[in-house]
């Protein structure tokens, strides 16, 4: 158990109707009254997002999460099949499991799996990811001193805006949190 005083964003807590990751949280203490912890809460499984005001000291249990380090080996028709690092075992994940880390997952990457119990609820990526460009319009002659950006395919599917000056076949890294790129490799 946890007091709602002591919440964290990205905590995960087990209540009553499932396991819910804290999105927001905030303490407000009213001039009169007493005072509350007002949350913002993502359902792990399905995604949903809800509000919950808490008593300010009020106890909620947290979530017990295991994090296995697994290898991304290849997708087999709609499922990711991955390799628990430490007995080699293989598990195969939906598309769901796996969540929006999937535009970035490049074969033999390691990656956290969240497990709580033996159900999978998640899958963590590293925050950066180095990916080849492999389709991005030409740069045209004089139009990049302004800093602008272009958009590029990379190799695992995904779309990032990159500057003029990346090419066809150039490695760049971007980070996985907020689609962007960061630099040339």
């Amino acid at each position: 158990m946890i007091s709602v005083n002591d919440l964290k964003t990205g905590l995960t807590l087990d209540l009553d109707n499932g396991l819910w990751s804290v999105v927001e949280f905030l303490h407000v203490k009213p001039g009169k009254g007493a005072a509350f912890v007002r949350t913002k809460l993502k359902n792990v499984e399905t995604g949903q997002v809800i509000e919950k005001t808490f008593r300010a000291g009020e106890k909620v249990g947290k979530a017990m999460l295991n994090r296995r380090e697994m290898q991304y080996l290849y997708k087999e028709g709609n499922d990711y099949v991955m390799m628990d690092m430490e007995s080699y075992e293989q598990l195969q994940l939906t598309k769901d499991q796996v969540g929006d880390g999937i535009k970035y997952l490049k074969e033999n990457m390691v990656v956290q799996v969240l497990m709580h119990d033996t159900r999978i609820i998640g899958v963590d990526i590293p925050p950066h990811v180095e990916l080849e460009v492999v389709d991005t319009p030409p740069s045209e002659k004089g139009n990049t001193a302004q800093g602008g950006t272009k958009p590029a395919t990379l190799e695992t599917g995904a779309v990032v805006n990159v500057p003029f000056f990346i090419s066809n076949g150039d490695m760049i890294r971007v980070d996985t949190r907020t689609n962007e790129y960061l630099d040339r490799c």
